[in-house]
C-alpha cells in the first residue's frame, strides 16, 4: 500500500531499531502476478528509507528465517525489513503461485491433493503435522518460564520502588493521575478573543504538566495547530525521551502511528493537522474507531474562515464526513472555555477516539456568569442563552457560528421574538443522553428551529426537522479573507435573523 510509505519513511528517519517487518513476497495480487502493476525494487526503496534489508530466498527455510531474525535483532540503529520469498497456496499441485488462490478457497478436491502433497492424512479435517506442533508446544513452555521470571522481577521492583511501580501501572491501565486537570486555565472575557486552536494549545500544555504519558505532535503544522508541549523536546534519534513528535507531512502515517502507540499501552497520543487534511487520515481514523482506541485528533482551521488559502484548504464536507464514522466523537467548541471542556472529554474517553475541531480565527470568550455553564459540553449540547418565556424559536450552532446565534438572539429580542440559543459541540455526545435531557434542551413543543454551521448542512434535519431551517455552506472554491467569505455566504447574524423571521412567518 502506498500509504504505508509514510510510516516506513518516519521509522527510517527515527532509526527505530526494534522494529522488524517481514515482507511476504509471493508476487501475487488479486488480478494476477504483481508485475502487471508493480516492478519496483523493494529492497532498494527501503534502503533509501534508511532501513536494514535482509532477504530469505526460500520462505520454507526455517533456519534461514531464524538467522535473519537474529541479524535483525542485532541491528539496533535501523528498522529491519526481511523479504521472504514465498508461494501462495504452497503445496497445491494446480494452484500454487497462482492468483486463483488469493481470493477463493482451493476446493474439496484440491485440498485433498494438497494434503497428499504435504504428507498429511487426506481424510483428516484439520491437519497439523507433529514437527511444527511440537515446536509451538516448546514455545509455550519457554514463554511460561519467561513470564514467571518477569513477574518475579516486577514484584521486586514494586517492593523497592512502590511509587514508580504505581505510576507505571496507572500508565498501563490508562488511569489519569490525581488532579490531572487542576492546571487547566479558566478563560475570562476580559482577556479578549482567542482562537480555539490557541486555547487548545494552552490547555494541552496544562494537561501535559500533570499527565506525563501525554505525547504527540503534528503533521508539519505544530506552530499553527498549537500542538507543541513547551517544557519538552523532540522525540528524535538517538534520544527518544522527548514528547514532541515531528510526524512531518504524513497525515495518514500519523493517524496510524497514534493507534499503534495506544495499543502498546502506557502513552496517550494526540496528533494535529488542518481539518481539511482529515481526508488523508480517514482510513486511520476509521480503524481507531473500529478498535475503540481513545486517540485524540486536533484539527484546526475548521471552516471557510481559513481565508486566503482558498479552495484547497476549505473544509466544507468534513464535519459531516467525520460524524458519519461510527464510534468517533466529534467536538467543535464555541469558545476557549468549551475548548477546555472538550479536552476534558477527550482525556476521559476510554473507548472512542475524539476529534477536536478548532478555529483559526479569534472568538470571544463567553461570559459564563450570563451564559450557561460550559460543563454542558460533555453532554454534547446545552442551553447557552435562554429567553424569559417559552421560546418561539431555537437557534442551534457549533463553533464560531454560536456567536452569530447569540447576536441574532439579541436582535430578535428587540423585535419582540423570544429565542433560545443552544450550543451543540457534539452530536455524538448529545445522542448519548436520555430523552428527558434532550427534550429539556430541544423541547418537542418548539418545532421552529434554525441550525447555523459553516459546513455542509446535511444531517442537521434531525434536529431542526426541515432543510430550509439550516444555514450552512454546500460549496467551496472562493478565495478571500475569512470574514469576507463568511459574509458573502450568509454566515452573519443579520442573515440568521432574516432566516428566523422567515421561519416564523414574520
Amino acid at each position: 500500500e502506498g500509504v504505508a510509505a509514510e510510516a516506513v519513511s518516519l521509522a527510517g528517519h527515527l532509526g527505530l531499531g526494534k522494529l522488524i517487518c517481514i515482507y511476504d513476497d509471493n508476487r501475487i495480487s488479486i488480478e494476477g502476478a504483481t508485475d502487471i502493476t508493480f516492478t519496483e525494487d523493494v529492497s532498494i526503496r527501503f534502503k533509501a528509507y534508511g532501513w536494514h534489508v535482509l532477504s530469505v530466498p526460500d520462505g520454507n527455510d526455517v533456519d534461514a528465517i531464524e538467522a535473519a531474525l537474529k541479524a535483525a535483532k542485532a541491528e539496533t540503529e535501523k528498522p529491519t525489513l526481511i523479504i521472504l520469498r514465498t508461494f501462495i497456496a504452497f503445496g497445491s499441485p494446480n494452484k500454487q503461485g497462482l492468483a486463483d488462490a488469493h481470493g477463493a478457497p482451493l476446493g474439496v478436491d484440491e485440498v485433498r491433493l494438497t494434503k497428499r502433497n504435504l504428507g498429511c492424512d487426506e481424510e483428516e479435517c484439520f491437519c497439523v503435522l507433529d514437527d511444527p506442533l511440537n515446536v509451538y508446544r516448546r514455545c509455550i513452555e519457554a514463554g511460561e518460564a519467561a513470564e514467571t521470571g518477569w513477574r518475579e522481577c516486577l514484584q521486586q521492583y514494586q517492593e523497592r520502588y512502590p511509587g514508580l511501580a504505581r505510576d507505571w501501572q496507572e500508565a498501563l491501565d490508562g488511569d489519569l493521575p490525581a488532579e490531572w486537570d487542576a492546571d487547566v486555565p479558566v478563560f475570562q472575557p476580559a482577556e479578549g478573543p482567542i482562537a480555539t486552536r490557541a486555547a487548545s494549545g494552552k490547555v494541552l500544555n496544562a494537561l501535559a504538566g500533570r499527565i506525563p504519558t501525554l505525547i504527540g505532535g503534528s503533521a508539519d503544522l505544530a506552530p499553527s495547530n498549537k500542538t507543541l508541549i513547551d517544557n519538552s523536546h523532540d522525540f528524535q534519534k538517538p534520544a527518544y525521551s522527548g514528547r514532541n513528535i515531528r510526524f512531518g507531512v504524513r497525515e495518514h502515517g500519523m493517524g496510524a502511528i497514534m493507534s499503534g502507540m495506544i495499543l502498546h499501552r502506557g502513552v496517550r497520543p494526540y496528533g494535529g493537522t488542518f481539518f481539511v487534511f482529515a481526508d488523508y487520515m480517514r482510513p486511520a481514523i476509521r480503524l481507531a474507531a473500529l478498535m475503540k482506541q481513545p486517540v485524540i485528533y486536533v484539527f484546526t482551521h475548521d471552516s471557510i474562515a481559513v481565508g486566503e488559502d482558498g479552495p484547497t484548504h476549505q473544509p466544507v464536507e468534513h464535519l459531516v464526513s467525520l460524524r458519519a464514522i461510527p464510534d468517533l466523537t466529534v467536538l467543535r467548541p464555541a469558545d476557549a472555555t468549551e475548548t477546555a471542556e472538550a479536552w476534558r472529554v477527550a482525556m476521559r474517553s476510554t473507548d472512542e477516539p475524539v476529534a477536536l475541531i478548532l478555529s483559526r480565527q479569534k472568538l470571544p470568550v463567553l461570559d459564563r456568569n450570563v451564559c450557561g455553564s460550559a460543563e454542558g459540553t460533555a453532554r454534547g449540547a446545552y442551553i447557552l442563552s435562554d429567553c424569559d418565556k417559552t421560546p418561539e424559536i431555537i437557534l442551534i450552532g457549533t463553533g464560531s457560528e454560536v456567536h452569530l446565534a447569540l447576536a441574532a438572539q439579541e436582535i430578535l429580542k428587540e423585535k419582540g421574538i423570544a429565542a433560545r440559543v443552544v450550543s451543540m459541540p457534539s452530536w455524538e455526545l448529545f445522542e448519548k443522553n436520555d430523552a428527558a435531557y434532550k427534550d429539556e434542551v430541544l423541547p418537542p413543543s418548539v418545532t421552529t428551529r434554525l441550525a447555523v454551521e459553516a459546513g455542509l448542512p446535511l444531517g442537521w434535519e434531525r434536529y431542526v426537522g426541515r432543510s430550509d431551517a439550516i444555514i450552512g455552506i454546500d460549496h467551496f472554491g472562493a478565495s478571500a479573507r475569512g470574514d469576507v467569505l463568511m459574509e458573502k455566504f450568509g454566515l452573519t447574524a443579520d442573515n440568521v435573523v432574516q432566516r428566523a423571521m422567515a421561519l416564523l412567518n414574520r
